[in-house]
Parts: C-alpha cells; structure tokens; sequence
C-alpha cells in the first residue's frame, strides 16, 4: 500500500468514527492531495457527521488540532531530546540509554511525528534493558520538527510526501548514531506504529534501502508494501495488528506469504477488538488490555531473538 493512500485513508476512517468534522477531514484531506470533489466524495462514502457544510472549500487559516510540542515530556525515565548531523542533514531524536544494555532498538514514530508519546517509549524500552532512539523524521522539514508546523495535519502531510528512499536513508542515520551510542556491538531491532509500522515493513524489503543489520522487528498496524519481498533479511518478525482495523488488516496476507517465501522467523499476533493505534496510551484508540499484554509480547520477543 503506497504510504499516501494509506495517510488518505486514515483520515477517512477518522472521519467515519466521529473523531473529526467533515470541514476537517476535507482540510486534512486537501494537505494530502485530494482536490474538494475527491475529498466529498471519499467523505460521502464513509457517512459520519454531515453537520457542517463539506460544499464549500475550507479557510486558508489552519483549524485543526495543534501539534503538540516536540520536546520530551517531564521526568528521569523518558527520552533525551538529541540532535546529531548525518550527510550534512541536522537530525533529532529521542533517545536513551540502558543502564545495563541488552541490545539497541530503533525506534520509528506514527504519522504525526516525534511526540511525547515516543520520548516516554524510548524511555520504557531503555527501563527494560534496550537502549532506544526515535528519530524525528521531520527534521529536514523544520529544524524543530513538529512546532515547525502550523499543525499537526500538515506535518503529517509533510510525511506523506517524503520519498521512501529518503525516509529509509533518514532511518539508516538513526541506527547509526543508535549504535555509535549504546554500543557497535549490538544486536538491533526496530519497532514502528502506524506509518512506522509501515517503515519497519520497508526496513525488511529487498533492495538497497534495506537494513541489513537488523535481527528482530516489530511493525504495529503498519501497511506492507506493496509486493513486499523480504528475501535478504534476516530479522524475526513479530507483526501486531488490531482486529478492528480493515485497512491495514487488508495487507496482512501479503506481508505473510513474504515472510514465509523469505524464510524468516516470524509470528503473526491479531488484537481482537482493538482499533489502529491501540498502543498509543495518548491517543482516542488506546486499548490498555490489548497494549499492556502487547508490552509483554514485544519485549518477550526482543528478549529471545536479541539477547
């Protein structure tokens, strides 16, 4: 699934829970690429809240959500905001040590960028004995990620644009400087949620992006690629999806059978019940039963295939 179709798609999806307006959605939408008539079509399709009026286009001036400061949250067991130059490109990332390191595990964002969220993961990755870091994928686009953004739709939009090839480059410049820090010698993992989920999935693929060092991955509800081949790699994939999540859920098949044709180790976990995103514990989907047994799963399989 190409990443655009899959970030148009979300909004769509947001739109039919409720959790945006249609005047939102078709703003959102419109960062994306998708002219009005497009977009009121694709809305029209998924019913929802038809109280405000999607005919007419909307204002110039952002009203969506405010993205949320890009700086790590308060506390001694979070992330550390890190800056660091790769090929001439300044890049931040969150990161942190582990007291006694197991291993190292990047890790890579959802679609609206580096938020607290992630300085807390990388925090509680490193609390269980895997040194971590989150690069903030934004970086080339604003020198403060996401508050160089009118909001967080359109830093997400910014997302969707990237080329993929420059997004893995980005992602092998986080590994690197992850492992210059906790320890060349390392075994590395990676875990992604969301677009990240779909990054992991591209981390896998055949071909010159790929991360060859990598031992273990777990994508969350991140879309495969589209026909993924993932012959090369040699990582043990744990692949998380939400059983409420048809969109991602609809690429399961095809990450599957490349799995299986690549000859990888690998296990397929399905949250029954769980909607996209149900690990984020700041988000409007999060689903503490199926994060916290998800928690659990992710670190077993860091434990086994890392150490």
């Amino acid at each position: 699934m190409a990443m655009r179709e899959y970030l148009v798609g979300e909004v769509a999806e947001e739109y039919a829970e409720g959790l945006l307006s249609r005047r939102e959605a078709v703003r959102r939408l419109g960062l994306l690429g998708v002219g009005l008539p497009g977009a009121t079509a694709l809305l029209a399709a998924c019913g929802g809240d038809d109280d405000d009026d999607a005919t007419q286009a909307p204002p110039a001036t952002p009203t969506g959500p405010v993205a949320p400061a890009a700086t790590p949250p308060p506390g001694k067991d979070v992330g550390k905001l890190i800056t660091y130059t790769a090929n001439g490109q300044r890049f931040r990332a969150a990161y942190k040590a582990a007291a006694k390191p197991k291993a190292a595990v990047l890790v890579i964002h959802e679609n609206k960028g580096l938020t607290t969220h992630f300085f807390e993961l990388v925090g509680r990755m490193a609390a269980n004995g895997y040194s971590a870091l989150c690069v903030d994928l934004l970086s080339r686009e604003g020198k403060d990620g996401l508050a160089g953004f009118d909001d967080q739709a359109a830093a997400t939009a910014a997302l969707s644009a990237m080329p993929a090839e420059q997004l893995l480059g980005d992602l092998k410049s986080g590994v690197d400087e992850l492992l210059e820090r906790a320890g060349d010698d390392l075994k590395l993992g990676a875990m992604g949620f969301c677009f990240g989920g779909g990054m992991t999935w591209n981390l896998l693929q055949k071909g010159p992006g790929q991360e060859r060092r990598l031992r273990a991955a777990i994508p969350f509800y991140g879309p495969a690629p589209a026909n993924p081949d993932f012959t090369g790699s040699k990582a043990a994939v744990l692949g998380m999806y939400a059983g409420e999540d048809e969109r991602v859920n609809g690429t399961r098949a095809a990450a599957e059978a490349a799995l299986k044709a690549a000859k990888l180790t690998y296990e397929i976990k399905v949250w029954d019940g769980a909607q996209h995103a149900f690990f984020n514990d700041t988000g409007e989907r999060y689903d503490e039963t199926a994060a916290t047994a998800a928690q659990k799963q992710l670190l077993a399989w860091f434990d086994k295939h890392l150490t």
